[in-house]
């Protein structure tokens, strides 16, 4: 069965709001056959990602720059995910993106840096982003966890057989 892998950082009710909406929108009724897979950044490893046939990324945006637990997640897990590195040990455009991934991320007022952040590791992994990222700046309202579920839903769907 294909596997949807949710990393998420969510340490405040605004980012708790989206990750739970999109949860949701992964197991919508109409999404058959897939199997979704929550993990905490803090918790998920080498492991889940190799068993991950899609993915989706949230975060805060902190100081600039996406949380630190998702960084961590990238540091334990982007050599075994088939991450690629330049001469100077830093992330490297990757061969090809084939496994599908999306992103959200959260802030006060800017998600700039925690965006591009996120899409220049993810860049260095074997995965295309297949859909928008989705930014939301301040509050977390029906339209927002709308776009959430939204985004769970074609993640979702991408690889349901």
């Amino acid at each position: 069965m294909p596997r949807l892998l949710i990393v998420h950082h969510s340490p405040t009710p605004s980012v708790r709001a989206l990750t739970d909406a999109l949860v949701a929108g992964a197991g919508d009724d109409a999404i058959e056959g897939v199997e979704v897979v929550v993990r905490p950044a803090l918790e998920a490893g080498a492991g889940d990602v190799r068993d991950a046939d899609a993915f989706v990324l949230g975060t805060p945006a902190n100081f600039g720059y996406m949380s630190g637990a998702l960084k961590h997640f990238f540091d334990t897990v982007f050599l075994e995910a088939g991450g690629a590195l330049g001469d100077d040990g830093s992330a490297a455009p990757g061969p090809g993106g084939r496994k599908p991934y999306g992103l959200y991320v959260h802030g006060r007022y800017d998600t700039t840096g925690a965006v591009r952040s996120v899409e220049a590791i993810a860049g260095a992994l074997p995965w295309r982003r297949s859909a928008p990222v989705l930014e939301v700046l301040g509050e977390v309202g029906e339209p927002e966890r709308e776009s959430a579920y939204d985004l769970g839903g074609t993640l979702a769907s991408l690889v349901m057989r």
